[in-house]
């Protein structure tokens, strides 16, 4: 769509001066796309991409059949940005927290969460097309999503996952988890080299597979025997053992298995526990975690929607030796 982008202000112009003079409220219809044309002499085109922009900073939006109406009178910030998470939980807080405080008072931000549905997924962002200016994705591992993303309206970036067949199509900061695995094992090899086999305890549906990717590279250099669990509900512990646990409900079950056992963590076997909180400093005598840095993801996406050009980002690793290792 070819669109002189001085007669498309025309339109903006129109909405944002009469709300800040109060002759347009939130709710108020505006003109329609052929009153536009008769009043200002611009083609459908040029009156549609005006348009666009003004629902891309989520102040009017359509209703099919009764046409254009005023959604905000705030004054309009320069980034109106779509955040799409996959679920809640501490670490995205942390993640949302830091993001929106980056971004500050120059943007507005609306955030939605798909819980790894692949279906919510494309309906949300299908229905936000053309009402934001920045799209930030966390898709998890859905694949194929580059046709979707090619319909949105506004610059699109990745965040947390990374999809290798999307670098150099769109910024992302994401971990990557085959790498910051392996790498952190290997920081970790004099501590790890008491253990017998060492077991990735995750969810295949939802969680990455890179991350056993990683653990299969250190086993196979350091000659450690492994494995993949779903879960450790009800299995006993051998001692030997070390266990790399993602969800907080495996690391409950092999500390309360220990205790019917009396095995002790980082003496009889080893947890490893994936994203830090303060009470894995405390829970056994201190858990062991390997995490990255979801306040700093928060502030380098930030960084990425002022740049223009496309960047991909790995966001660091950090493991914190504690007495479970």
């Amino acid at each position: 769509m070819k669109v002189n982008r001085s007669k498309y202000q025309l339109v903006v112009s129109h909405v944002t001066d009469r709300i800040q003079s109060e002759e347009y409220q939130k709710g108020d219809r505006i003109p329609s796309i052929n009153e536009f044309r008769s009043t200002y002499n611009l083609s459908r085109d040029t009156v549609f991409a005006g348009l666009r922009e003004l629902m891309s900073k989520g102040i009017i939006d359509s209703n099919h059949g009764v046409g254009y109406f005023v959604t905000s009178t705030k004054p309009s910030s320069n980034h109106h940005i779509f955040l799409l998470f996959n679920e809640l939980n501490e670490f995205k807080e942390d993640l949302f927290n830091s993001f929106s405080a980056a971004v500050g008072s120059s943007a507005t931000v609306d955030l939605y969460f798909h819980n790894y549905n692949r279906r919510v997924f494309e309906t949300l962002i299908s229905d936000s097309n053309n009402k934001y200016t920045d799209y930030v994705i966390m898709s998890g591992k859905f694949e194929g999503i580059e046709p979707l993303l090619e319909t949105l309206s506004g610059r699109v970036f990745l965040l947390d996952h990374f999809h290798p067949e999307l670098t150099g199509k769109y910024s992302s900061v994401a971990q990557n988890f085959e790498k910051d695995t392996y790498e952190a094992l290997v920081s970790a090899s004099d501590q790890i080299r008491k253990y017998k086999r060492i077991f990735m305890v995750q969810k295949e549906e939802k969680e990455p597979l890179e991350r056993y990717d990683g653990l299969k590279s250190f086993c196979s250099q350091y000659g450690f025997g492994h494995d993949y669990l779903s879960n450790t509900e009800g299995r006993k512990i051998v001692p030997g053992d070390l266990f790399i646990v993602v969800k907080d409900r495996d690391l409950v079950d092999l500390l309360k298995q220990a205790a019917l056992q009396e095995l002790d963590p980082g003496k009889d076997f080893g947890i490893i526990s994936y994203n830090d909180t303060p009470l894995k400093e405390l829970l056994a005598g201190g858990i062991t975690t390997l995490s990255t840095d979801f306040k700093l993801m928060g502030q380098t996406m930030s960084e990425l929607i002022e740049t223009r050009t496309v960047c991909t980002v790995e966001n660091p690793w950090k493991l914190n030796v504690r007495k479970s290792l």
